[in-house]
């Protein structure tokens, strides 16, 4: 099944509700939704979806309805508990922590207090652990697997919040963005356009870039806010266009030297570095000092995991300290992923490209693997079946 990517064109800025509320609008069922919610050992809300025309466009408000009336304001660690408490799965449970610690790091650095004793009152409310968590949730129902985000409007002035009157951005908004370098336009409006929420949510999972892309479905969600022109957040859904092209990103290089600790806890550091995010992780044989065996652990990161990943290694390692390259240069060939057909029924392959030309394809293990164990065969018996049905393939398309 070839890759699903998302853009989120934020045109008039962007909230929790506005964002998730445009996932809906793009095709995801509102019961799938309640469904996936209701694995959070959370209630005091109900889910309501109104289709609306505004200012001639169509899309979708989501209303998160307050059934209780009254919400105790949370520590950050009453949230992570909350997420570690459901049965969400461990993706979905990883990137939503992930995006209250990054909210939890912005309140800190503003209010110049610890992040333990951090109060979430706005953000720690019902509606904001519904949509931050709801919009995880809902790209991993969407199998999304890259989501990218246009520069963020950003209005001016003030508005009252928990602490009383604030200037626009709001500090935590300004010191999110800032954190991930997010690029800005300015707006006319007097008011918020990007929320805390929003801005966490987006830092931590998007590229601020417009994506080569097949645009398949569009969604449209709305927000609170009634301005002169309509108040919504767009998002395309689709596939990638010319995976082909070569590329160029920056990454970090994380490791460190273990001589302390068990192949268990090594394969389970790996699984965690991998859910939070990390692009490799590997493991190098050394000898340290006085002639000890030990192993050095690398992983391979986007920029902007370098310290989710560094706390995960320093959490579930004995080690003290760790090593950090600065951003490294990556060159990356194209690639793309599609389906060949073999007398076992379909299998995806790697194809990998410099520029327009195809100079390699692999079978996916996990498939070949899967048919291997239903068949009873030899997993190389099926390699060489799937390295056959591409080879017939590649010589259909060179006959005229």
């Amino acid at each position: 099944m070839p890759s699903r990517i998302i853009y989120f064109d934020c045109f008039t800025g962007a909230g929790g509700d506005m964002l998730l509320g445009a996932l809906l609008d793009v095709g995801l069922p509102l019961e799938s939704l309640r469904a996936e919610l209701a694995k959070l050992p959370l209630s005091g809300y109900e889910l309501e979806v109104e289709h609306q025309v505004r200012h001639g466009l169509a899309g979708s408000k989501l209303h998160v309805r307050d059934t209780l009336g009254a919400h105790p304001a949370r520590h950050p660690h009453d949230v992570y508990d909350l997420i570690e408490a459901s049965t969400l799965p461990p993706a979905v449970k990883a990137r939503s922590r992930a995006v209250f610690a990054r909210l939890a790091r912005a309140e800190a650095q503003v209010h110049g207090i610890p992040e333990e004793e951090i109060h979430f009152h706005e953000i720690g409310a019902v509606d904001s652990i519904v949509d931050i968590v709801g919009v995880i949730a809902a790209l991993h129902l969407l199998d999304v697997t890259a989501v990218y985000c246009s520069p963020l409007p950003l209005g001016s002035g003030v508005i009252e919040v928990e602490h009383g009157r604030i200037p626009v951005p709001a500090p935590a908004t300004l010191t999110i963005l800032a954190q991930v370098g997010a690029p800005t336009v300015p707006h006319p409006a007097q008011t918020e356009l990007v929320t805390p929420t929003a801005a966490a949510i987006l830092a931590e999972l998007a590229r601020f870039q417009r994506p080569a892309m097949k645009v398949q479905a569009v969604g449209l969600g709305f927000g609170d806010k009634k301005f002169p022109w309509p108040n919504g957040l767009r998002v395309w859904l689709g596939e990638p266009f010319h995976p082909a092209q070569t590329e160029m990103d920056q990454v970090v290089l994380i490791e460190c030297n273990l001589d302390d600790i068990t192949g268990e806890a090594l394969g389970y550091t790996m699984e965690r570095l991998f859910t939070a995010g990390a692009l490799d992780v590997w493991f190098t044989p050394i000898y340290m000092k006085k002639n000890r065996p030990a192993t050095m652990l690398s992983v391979l990161a986007p920029a902007g995991e370098a310290e989710t990943l560094s706390l995960i290694l320093l959490r579930e390692t004995p080690t003290l300290g760790l090593r950090m390259t600065p951003p490294l240069h990556r060159w990356k060939a194209g690639r793309r992923i599609r389906q060949v057909q073999t007398p076992w029924g379909a299998v995806r392959i790697k194809e990998k490209y410099l520029g327009e030309e195809m100079i390699a394809a692999a079978p996916e293990y996990e498939d070949c693997a899967r048919i291997a164990r239903e068949r009873g065969v030899p997993l190389s018996e099926v390699y060489t079946l799937v390295q056959k049905a591409i080879g017939e393939e590649e010589q259909t398309e060179d006959e005229p």
